[in-house]
């Protein structure tokens, strides 16, 4: 999930400002200061909301409805993997911003397993991951499963310090290489990857799902975050 030096910094600026200053970047028709990536409620109760989404209890449809139709459903799987249901969106707009936005659906092996089943094809993706186009029966009983986790990579590049600035100290913060670490906030249900070379990404889940996200981190050394 990848000029001269003064054009360089001339970008940078034009699409980071817009990004995590208020107030500018307005987009015609929209509110440039409605579903950021860090306005993410809780309820107290293991909940949350973000991008007017509820992971784990709002449904595909909802999301049709709040972000429009036109994403893709289908199962992306590994070699030797049933695969997970999910959906995606090329390009959504997000306060200022614009970001790719991929969207896991909460969908039993089984059901999965009988949606391959009834697949019109498999593309094969990056290495050997496959996409597995659904039948249309199968897209339409989508829409009806709640989504389990957001994940969003917006347009522009995020230091780390700016990302402290507006979320917070991290909970953990998880070294996974020379250039990427992962920034845990159990208490929002997020996972940030800051990626040196890459687009960073935000991991949204409930917050008492929290372990969905960092049990696969496990391996990883843990470095105390700042208080």
């Amino acid at each position: 999930m990848k000029f001269t030096l003064s054009l360089i910094a001339f970008v940078v600026a034009a699409v980071l400002i817009p990004f995590f200053v208020p107030g500018i970047g307005h987009r015609e028709g929209l509110d440039p200061n409605s579903n950021l990536p860090w306005q993410i409620t809780t309820d107290g109760q293991g909940g949350s909301s973000v991008f007017g989404l509820q992971p784990g209890v709002s449904t595909l449809a909802e999301v049709r409805q709040r972000f429009a139709a036109d994403f893709e459903v289908a199962i992306i799987a590994e070699p030797n993997e049933i695969g997970a249901l999910e959906a995606f969106y090329s390009s959504v707009p997000l306060g200022f911003v614009t970001a790719k936005m991929v969207l896991t659906i909460e969908a039993d092996p089984e059901m999965v397993t009988a949606m391959r089943e009834r697949a019109l094809r498999a593309t094969p993706m990056e290495s050997t991951t496959r996409k597995i186009t659904l039948s249309q029966e199968d897209v339409a009983a989508a829409d009806r499963l709640p989504i389990r986790a957001i994940s969003v990579i917006p347009t522009a590049n995020i230091d780390e310090a700016t990302l402290v600035q507006r979320f917070g100290s991290p909970d953990e913060r998880l070294v996974a290489g020379e250039k990427r670490v992962h920034l845990l906030y159990p208490k929002l249900g997020l996972d940030i990857v800051v990626d040196g070379e890459a687009k960073e990404l935000f991991q949204y889940v409930a917050p008492r799902a929290f372990a969905d996200l960092r049990e696969p981190l496990r391996a990883l050394p843990v470095v105390a975050a700042s208080q």
